[in-house]
């Protein structure tokens, strides 16, 4: 058997970091620089106690936290071992890129980028599912107490929207949340933007209602009468999908004429939280939490697989609200819940956040560098994709030389109604980046020609 490596780790008594945990971060440390390798021996648990001077406890609580993040593994009667040696340095994501049936890598404005470095605390959510005692019938309809209390955190301290936990409906999905409350909204047709969230306007028309196309922009210019409207979908922080923030005085006018209409105004936090540019904008429902309905969502961090988000509406919809997911079982599912649980306190989704800003934030200006020859960008560059206008025709021909090469890359059009925009939206959250290298070069091909 070959001896152990030795390990250039510390304990430094004065800090105020747990010792376990100082070891476990350098042993990490060790592994994503390279000095530690595959299948490399570390020392006994109780030898490098010894060597330390501290109690093993320390070191086995170190080697225990690594094992379960996937960095060691323990071999029965062999010792610990270095499971990986490139866990840091791997640019690519934890899953495949999603493919349609027609085969095609789809780059969509929805599929976030998640650093295969953050696969470990993944697996370690699932095993605490696994380990956990299920509810003995339908779960809370309003969602777990725990992960309303978290979830009630994170929104007071990432969106300065200060709410109770009893205040806030776990839904499966931002869709799901809207359908909830648009089931319980006064009677009349529903305003969503144009262009557009096409899953918003779908769900409208599912429950009935009609839908009045609002063009971006119209709210201050008082381009959208509320009157009789029952409800109006935003997504104030990055329009979906033009990408633009919608300045402060028109939400100041958005909101003045919901109040004077008695118009729910049902705010999507969409992609929020993954601004590069300036400091996340924050929420519209922090200026008035009578008149709008908040939704928000995991699945521009979290794999959108997970389909789980949030609604918090207004006061006086609540009970409604409350009473209408119990009584269609609408509750989002227990193993869901329970895993976005354990990735709020161990604090991976803030870490999925921060890792993809910084992706993001790369591969923007190479998109920008590709397309801006031949098209204007809609907006300031933000979140997981960017919109280019240009005619029609030139947009069909790049998108049809990207289907080419293997990618789906969606039109403007696709996303208006009655508005007449034309161009690409091109999400890059989706692909790896040699993919996108592959992608940007069918785009040029397909404009330059």
């Amino acid at each position: 058997m070959t001896a152990p490596t030795t390990l250039p780790v510390v304990v430094d008594r004065a800090a105020p970091e747990p010792w376990g945990v100082q070891l476990s971060r350098q042993v990490r440390e060790l592994v994503v620089s390279g000095r530690l390798r595959r299948g490399d021996r570390l020392p006994s648990t109780r030898a490098l106690a010894r060597e330390l001077g501290v109690a093993r406890s320390v070191t086995e609580q170190a080697y225990d936290q690594l094992v379960a993040e996937g960095w060691l593994e323990a071999r029965h009667g062999s010792g610990t071992f270095v499971a990986s040696d490139d866990a840091g340095r791997v640019p690519s994501p934890t899953r495949p890129a999603p493919r349609p049936a027609h085969g095609l890598v789809l780059m969509s404005t929805g599929t976030p980028w998640i650093d295969a470095r953050h696969q470990a605390g993944w697996r370690r959510a699932w095993r605490d599912v696994a380990a956990a005692t299920p509810p003995r019938g339908y779960a809370d309809p309003l969602g777990m107490p725990e992960l309303r209390d978290a979830l009630a955190e994170r929104l007071a301290r990432t969106r300065g929207l200060v709410v109770a936990a009893d205040e806030i409906v776990v839904t499966a999905g931002t869709t799901a949340g809207l359908r909830h409350l648009l089931a319980v909204a006064p009677p009349g047709p529903v305003a969503v933007e144009d262009p557009g969230y096409r899953a918003a306007v779908a769900t409208a028309e599912e429950l009935g209602r009609r839908v009045v196309d609002a063009p971006v922009g119209a709210w201050e210019r008082g381009g959208v009468d509320l009157a009789g409207v029952a409800a109006a979908y935003v997504t104030p922080a990055h329009q979906h999908p033009l990408g633009r923030v919608m300045p402060a005085s028109e939400r100041l006018a958005l909101l003045a004429s919901a109040r004077a209409s008695g118009t729910v105004v049902a705010e999507d936090d969409y992609d929020s939280e993954l601004r590069y540019d300036v400091a996340p904008v924050p929420a519209l429902a922090a200026l008035d939490r009578r008149t709008v309905a908040y939704l928000g969502t995991a699945s521009k961090s979290a794999p959108p697989t997970l389909r789980i988000g949030w609604l918090v509406p207004p006061p006086d919809l609540f009970d409604a609200v409350a009473k209408h997911t119990a009584t269609v079982h609408g509750a989002a599912s227990w193993p869901a819940q329970r895993a976005l649980l354990t990735l709020l306190r161990d604090g991976w989704l803030d870490k999925v956040v921060r890792t993809a800003r910084r992706t993001y934030a790369d591969r923007a200006p190479r998109v920008a560098a590709v397309l801006s020859p031949y098209a204007e960008p809609a907006a300031a560059a933000a979140g997981m994709y960017s919109t280019w206008l240009m005619p029609e025709e030139r947009a069909v021909r790049a998108r049809d030389a990207a289907r080419r090469a293997g990618f789906e890359v969606p039109l403007l059009s696709d996303h208006c109604r009655t508005a007449r925009l034309t161009g690409l939206v091109v999400g890059f959250g989706s692909v790896d980046d040699a993919e996108l290298d592959r992608a940007l070069a069918a785009l040029a091909h397909g404009l330059a020609g």
